[in-house]
């Protein structure tokens, strides 16, 4: 018996394609809407193979509004009633911006910020009426902190968290049984620094330090089926929003001294061309990793604490409890 019905947009790279691997793996049915007719066709395959959980691939342009509408409908006339909706897909850059032009700055900014406002509305349209869902925006620290060479991400990341936290209010308003999440990730190793848009004279990398995509697809999973306002993923996401509202200024000097370098490597790395007006997995397939491997962390101690955070309040509770216990005693 399924879990569930999952859609994950982007699903075919990176966080998406981790948060993909996470819900088949788990028993979901899995349905996958993105460009690249290689990646859909190696993902679709890759859900069946996982536990046995039906599978659709739908080629779809986030940025398209009647395109989404019309896959959440294939998606329930053919697997069902949604379930959990996760909105990863997005498409970036590393340029200044006076170096973006009009259109590439448009497109990066419907795919990414419209992209999830496209998919929250076709999924509330389904799970409204049932009372019953879960809508996953996969967001950023750099939706508290915006750096250099990334202003459409940044500023479409920043319009994602204003926009989930609306509408997580008119919810809430309605009492209604459909939730809202994000997840706001650190630097990953993911297929995007081959195939962002690059006007610099380095090879895009992710800042340091760098996380495996899967920890992102476990959050995902995780908020999906234990629902929050948002969860964190890696110790930089910490220091990257607890910094911005301690000391805002100092954090603008340190990325306005490292921001630029910072995300340049003078290493031999593929390149795909830019994936902000076309899929690059059309004829290949780029799975989730990026180029970084031999840098990135498959373990955090942040996300670790945030899905244990019960646990951990007993025990911090139980703790204060002992300790004034034993202060009354050594008193009497």
């Amino acid at each position: 018996m399924s879990a569930g019905i999952v859609v994950v947009t982007g699903g075919t790279a990176g966080v998406g394609r981790a948060a993909v691997r996470e819900f088949a793996n788990a028993g979901y049915d899995v349905a996958v809407l993105a460009r690249g007719a290689a990646g859909l066709k190696a993902t679709e395959e890759e859900v069946r193979a996982a536990g046995g959980g039906r599978a659709l691939a739908i080629a779809t342009d986030v940025a398209d509004t009647a395109a989404v509408e019309q896959a959440a409908r294939q998606v329930e006339d053919e697997l069902g009633p949604i379930d959990v909706w996760v909105n990863a897909a997005f498409a970036g850059s590393l340029a200044f911006f006076w170096d973006t032009t009009d259109e590439e700055y448009r497109r990066m900014t419907e795919v990414t910020y419209y992209g999830q406002v496209n998919g929250t509305r076709a999924a509330l349209a389904r799970m409204r009426p049932r009372d019953h869902g879960v809508i996953v925006n996969v967001s950023s620290a750099m939706a508290y902190r915006s750096i250099p060479l990334q202003s459409a991400y940044c500023g479409a990341k920043h319009a994602v968290k204003g926009f989930t936290e609306a509408v997580a209010t008119e919810l809430a308003h309605e009492k209604s049984g459909v939730r809202i999440c994000m997840v706001q990730l650190p630097g990953l190793n993911t297929p995007q620094f081959s195939w962002n848009l690059n006007k610099m004279p380095g090879h895009p990398r992710p800042v340091a330090p760098v996380y495996q995509p899967e920890l992102a697809g476990r959050a995902v999973r995780f908020v999906a089926e234990h629902p929050r306002r948002s969860i964190w993923v890696g110790i930089s996401t910490a220091y990257t929003i607890l910094g911005e509202r301690v000391a805002p200024t100092l954090v603008r000097a340190y990325l306005a001294r490292t921001g630029v370098s910072g995300q340049q490597t003078d290493a031999d790395l593929p390149r795909h061309g830019s994936n902000v007006f076309a899929p690059r997995d059309d004829d290949a397939d780029r799975g989730a990793h990026g180029a970084f491997d031999d840098q990135a962390h498959s373990r955090d101690p942040v996300l670790w604490a945030s899905m244990h955070r019960g646990a951990l309040l007993a025990g911090a509770a139980a703790s204060g409890l002992a300790a004034l216990a034993g202060l009354g005693l050594r008193r009497r």
